[in-house]
Formats: structure tokens, sequence, C-alpha cells
């Protein structure tokens, strides 16, 4: 029988999602292989951890590409990105909480890549006066990545309906971001 890595993969993620301190020995057995068999794929939880990371960034350039952000308006790009991006929105979560992935010199190209469209995408936003200008781009960038996460999370711990996940995140992200009529 082969492994489907990527099938461990997903199974690594569902469980870290809930569980981020989960054991190699935990991660094995949510993905219905033995030890052995995960740490001749993976050597330890680093390679594991960055292979999610590959996973990860990997969807999310797809949600973005998908979502169509220089299309309409700014509301219906961010719309359509939520959608897009809620399949992964749990793994997202883990995977901006992992310490390891941004310390030192070796941080993955992808998500300079992911921040620049992201904060590229709000900036147009501000140019045509859809979004607050005295909020940066960087900032509603990383305001949004918290409320993926949080909102992953608290679907997650059933404390919201999963299909109030775009609304939340949507409304409140607009509600704080949008341009209000000069008075």
């Amino acid at each position: 029988m082969t492994l489907d890595r990527e099938q461990v993969l997903r199974s690594a993620a569902a469980l870290l999602t809930h569980k981020s301190t989960a054991t190699m020995d935990e991660v094995a057995r949510a993905a219905g292989i033995g030890r052995a068999t995960l740490h001749r794929h993976f050597a330890g939880r680093d390679a594991l951890v960055k292979a999610l990371e590959n996973l990860g960034l990997q969807e999310f350039e797809a949600a973005l590409d998908t979502a169509r952000l220089d299309e309409g308006t700014s509301e219906e790009g961010l719309r359509r990105l939520m959608a897009a991006v809620e399949p992964s929105a749990g793994l997202l979560s883990f995977l901006v909480n992992e310490n390891q992935l941004f310390e030192g010199d070796q941080v993955n190209e992808g998500w300079n890549r992911a921040d620049a469209r992201v904060s590229a995408f709000f900036r147009r936003g501000q140019e045509r006066g859809e979004f607050r200008i005295d909020l940066t781009p960087a900032w509603l960038t990383e305001a949004l990545y918290g409320l993926v996460g949080t909102g992953a999370w608290s679907v997650k711990a059933g404390r919201v309906a999963a299909q109030d996940f775009q609304y939340m995140i949507v409304e409140l992200l607009l509600d704080g971001a949008r341009r209000r009529a000069e008075q």
C-alpha cells in the first residue's frame, strides 16, 4: 500500500488545528499509519510543519486566485476571498501561530507573496475610496489574518455556527475598515 502524502498532511492539519501541541504519535494515529511510517516521510515535527506550511500557502494562493481581488468592488473581492479561504482556514490559523515558521532568516517566500497580494488589495480599496486611509494596508492584512484564525477557531470550538464564518469576518472587517463619509 502506498502512502498518500496529501491525506497524511490533511489528517495532520485537522488534528493540529484542534490540538496544536499534538505529538507525532498522535499525528500518526490520526492519519491511520504507524509512527515509523510517519517518520520515514517527515523526519520530525519541524519537517511536518514545513510540509503543512507549503500545503497551506498553496491553498491560500489558490484562494487568492479564485477570489479575483482586482475585479468588482473591494467588498465583493473580500467576500469572494473569505468564501475561497474558508475550507483551509483552520490550517492557516494553525500556521500563522507556529512561531518556528517566522523565526530567523528562513521564512518561506510564500508568506511574502501572499502578504503582498492581500496588502495590494487593501491599498487598491483605499485608492478607490472604499477603505479607510488612516489604517495601513499592512495592518488591514494582519487584521484579516487574525479574523480568519479566530473565526476558524470559534467554529471548531462550537462557539460560532459554521455558516456564519464568512459573514462575521467580512462584516467586522468592513465596518472597521470602511471609509466613512466626510462630515
